[in-house]
């Protein structure tokens, strides 16, 4: 029998009741568990939880105010945004926007169980909309209760989901993590030699003139490649959006064109850099990207895009970078950086053999959102399943 006709079976015939969440779970106002110093350090004990994405801000020495949540676990309510938390931790908090959920009867209700039938609600937020959420809309939205002994089963079931997909992601991201240490070591190697083994030139030597965008064509619709287009996992665009001229943000314009390599040169060290191909071709990049046109004569694209992937270039990058919030380098140092040129018949053979190690390490790196991605629409599938208990007026 499949877990689909298990689960069904599991709940037939069991009768629920339909109360509003306010009726079930109570909510507390974090302001006694506020932070008084934002003076954080990760070898401090205590995390600050905030609301959004961000959800553990630091870490924080103060003994006053801490929400024991290793002994009473509770939901973590974003009043804004409406994301939700289960911490079973010990906590302070650093703002007011969130409420603090826990069970009105830990008796009847299984708080946990909330937890999960919150998450199968879809995202009600509207742009802008900048109300309290849970006493406006969720304290009054209905929730199948049925006897607790089911709800206690249920949470079971979804804590094994939970953790299985946990070990899935912890195994497949250690065997990525293995892979790419392997290929950036053997990279390395490949593109190492010795001064007087091969002659070197800088990028500068090596690239021709780049000119800026003229806007020629005013109607045409082009894709903006901006500091955020680029994945720093893949090396690839992922993201683009569309500009016009009479649109297009200040930084647009450098035209890009196929086998070009553009490096972002705002936090440079983030390794946000591409191979430009046929797709994105004669379209915009900001000025963010130091673009390196390969002079064919004596080198190949793809070498400048693997030597600006190694480790040295890295270190140079850290090296000549400048400012604090927002370090950067400059185009002009960037083509200062010196690299090997052998021939390009060698060229071609080394490039061919990290293809393999790129396409290799690159199906992994695809694969791992794949299969998590899949894992995690599986365990949605078998949680609405079992949190999808119909309505009276339903029958």
């Amino acid at each position: 029998m499949s877990k689909s006709n298990n689960i069904i079976e599991f709940l037939k015939g069991v009768k629920v009741e339909w109360k509003s969440l306010d009726e079930i779970a109570n909510y507390e106002q974090p302001t006694k568990y506020l932070v008084t110093s934002t003076n954080y350090n990760d070898e401090y004990k205590t995390p600050v939880l905030t609301a959004g994405k961000t959800f553990i801000l630091g870490y924080t020495n103060e003994i006053e105010g801490i929400y024991t949540g290793k002994n009473n676990p509770v939901i973590i309510f974003d009043d804004f945004t409406t994301a939700n938390k289960w911490v079973n931790f010990d906590f302070k908090v650093k703002s007011s926007a969130m409420k603090i959920i826990s069970s009105a009867d830990e008796e009847k209700y299984h708080l946990k169980y909330i937890y999960y039938w919150l998450n199968t609600l879809p995202n009600e937020k509207i742009d802008n909309d900048h109300k309290r959420q849970w006493i406006s809309n969720y304290a009054n939205k209905k929730i199948p209760v049925p006897p607790f002994l089911v709800q206690t089963e249920i949470v079971h079931i979804l804590d094994t989901f939970t953790e299985l997909t946990a070990e899935l992601t912890a195994e497949l991201t250690a065997e990525l993590t293995a892979r790419k240490k392997q290929y950036d070591y053997y990279r390395d190697k490949l593109l190492t030699f010795k001064e007087n083994e091969v002659e070197w030139k800088t990028l500068g030597n090596l690239t021709l003139s780049t000119s800026n965008i003229k806007w020629k064509e005013t109607d045409r619709a082009y894709k903006y490649i901006d500091l955020t287009s680029v994945s720093r996992e893949t090396k690839s665009i992922i993201e683009t959006t569309k500009i016009t001229a009479s649109n297009a943000p200040s930084r647009a314009q450098k035209v890009v064109e196929e086998n070009d390599v553009i490096f972002a040169t705002t936090r440079p060290t983030l390794q946000r850099f591409t191979l430009i191909d046929r797709e994105f071709s004669g379209n915009i990049a900001s000025t963010g990207y130091c673009v390196l046109r390969a002079n064919c004569n004596y080198i190949l694209p793809k070498w400048i895009y693997y030597s600006i992937s190694s480790t040295r270039f890295n270190n140079y990058v850290n090296e000549n970078q400048s400012g604090t919030a927002y370090p950067s380098i400059s185009d002009a140092k960037v083509k200062q950086f010196k690299i090997p040129i052998p021939s390009l018949k060698e060229q071609a053979r080394i490039v061919e053999i990290l293809d393999k190690f790129d396409a290799l390490t690159n199906s992994l790196t695809e694969g791992l959102p794949r299969e998590i991605e899949l894992r995690q629409k599986q365990y949605e599938y078998y949680r609405n399943l079992l949190l999808n208990f119909p309505k009276v007026e339903d029958k």
